[in-house]
């Protein structure tokens, strides 16, 4: 067997801490644009999605083999400096927690970070390093 060390990943999914799977599946859909892609049918998992972004939220009795709880920071990494500023208004307008405007940083990011209703981080980024 040959390892092929350049073979791309796919996208990964992460897996986000939640404690009450209704309210973050309302939360996700309604403030944060996912589509509900799967609810949890008494397995304590749902799937979301927007785009090529994937979630799996998770009840508390589904994370206890790993025991692995909230918050966890999920970096989404967008096209442009424009693509941040827009989801950060967007997500302004729709209620969702945002813990600072967009700010471009010294290490080249332009961003901003929101939380979801279990303290979920989400870092929203652009790296305009090339762009220099």
């Amino acid at each position: 067997m040959t390892m092929d060390m350049d073979r791309p990943f796919p996208g990964a999914v992460p897996e986000i801490p939640v404690g009450d799977m209704d309210a973050a599946l309302d939360y996700y859909r309604d403030c944060l644009g996912f589509n509900v892609d799967w609810r949890d049918d008494g397995s304590g998992i749902s799937g979301v999605s927007r785009g090529d972004c994937r979630l799996f939220l998770t009840a508390a009795a589904f994370r206890q083999v790993h025991a692995n709880a909230s918050p966890v920071v999920i970096w989404l990494n967008l096209e442009s400096i424009d693509e941040v500023d827009t989801q950060h208004a967007e997500w302004e307008a729709r209620g969702v927690t945002i813990l600072g405007p967009p700010e471009s940083k010294p290490w080249n990011l332009r961003e901003f970070t929101a939380a979801d209703r279990d303290g979920n981080l989400f870092r929203v980024f652009y790296d305009f390093s090339n762009d220099l």
